[in-house]
């Protein structure tokens, strides 16, 4: 049976996980794949390992100084890398590295071919800014990955959908003025869930004025919530006309998830990976890169992940 989709795994992502009872613990990996080990689209995957990200790399997004940061919090694995959420660990810096190091094996992957579509569990750490951590994100894959796209690719236009129950607030910011990435985010409102932010009047400043679309859903929506929002995404993207499409599924936004509020089934997750490939077929010669993100109940994100793989696939 040939491959159809990329897959991003091993012990080099695995480790990016907190220590100490951390709801960002490094057995999340481990809890998907063994679900997914059972689906029938297993076979038909072509597994490949993460390797680390360079400085170079990483500085397509973030500043040196902060990378700098990073690794002597690294050395001495002690403090928090930001206010509090985020805590060093000894190889923090290397564990970080690998996972944008695998999203940059992804899009290498989909960018070349054969094979179009990708998934990486561990990675689609969205709240990272260009100085800062925040929110259990070290280093934002998803901001470097843009930013090599468009380097290495010469791509012109990309498209970030987020359904992850928190705002994907260092992306947002970091390419707010920025007019050709389309950001798209459906999230649990800022009133009631970290980080605060992504209230629908954010579209976007300068140039970027109406590029991105934020969709703040109330604590407790449910897939019939989620779909409304969605058919809205789907037409913000298809108007967008991207050369890739990157998706960031968090599972948080499952029912029964320690830390949020809302209340999807993982069908809501297969729905937004299969009408994204659609789109990505339409637009982007098939170019789509899913990525973790968030997700603290073991069974939810298994099941979830699972079926946005199986929906690539």
């Amino acid at each position: 049976m040939q491959p159809t989709e990329i897959l991003i795994t091993g012990a080099e992502i695995a480790a990016y996980g907190f220590p100490g009872g951390h709801p960002f613990g490094p057995d999340r990996h481990d809890a998907f794949l063994r679900e997914l080990e059972r689906s029938p689209c297993w076979a038909r995957l072509e597994r490949r390992g993460a390797r680390a990200a360079t400085r170079e790399e990483l500085e397509y997004f973030h500043t040196p100084d902060y990378v700098q940061r990073v690794i002597a919090a690294s050395r001495t694995g002690q403090g928090f890398l930001d206010a509090g959420d985020t805590p060093a660990f000894p190889g923090v810096y290397e564990a970080a590295a690998n996972v944008v190091g695998g999203a940059l094996e992804a899009l290498q992957g989909i960018m070349t071919g054969p094979l179009r579509r990708a998934f990486i569990p561990i990675a689609g750490l969205h709240h990272a800014g260009r100085d800062h951590a925040a929110g259990f994100c070290v280093f934002n894959d998803c901001g470097v990955v843009i930013e090599a796209a468009r380097r290495r690719f010469g791509l012109e236009r990309v498209a970030y959908v987020d359904i992850d129950a928190h705002h994907g607030d260092g992306v947002f910011y970091g390419f707010e003025e920025d007019p050709h990435v389309a950001f798209a985010d459906v999230h649990e409102d800022g009133r009631t869930l970290y980080p605060g932010t992504g209230e629908r009047s954010e579209t976007g400043r300068g140039s970027a004025a109406g590029t991105k679309l934020n969709l703040p859903l109330p604590a407790g929506a449910g897939d019939a919530e989620f779909l409304a929002a969605f058919a809205e995404v789907e037409a913000y993207v298809d108007a967008q006309r991207p050369q890739l499409i990157l998706l960031q599924c968090g599972a948080d936004s499952l029912a029964g998830d320690p830390i949020t509020h809302l209340a999807y089934t993982e069908a809501a997750h297969a729905h937004a990976a299969a009408r994204l490939r659609a789109l990505a077929d339409r637009h982007s010669e098939g170019r789509l890169l899913a990525m973790g993100g968030g997700g603290y109940n073991r069974h939810n994100l298994a099941r979830a992940w699972t079926r946005v793989v199986e929906a690539l696939a």
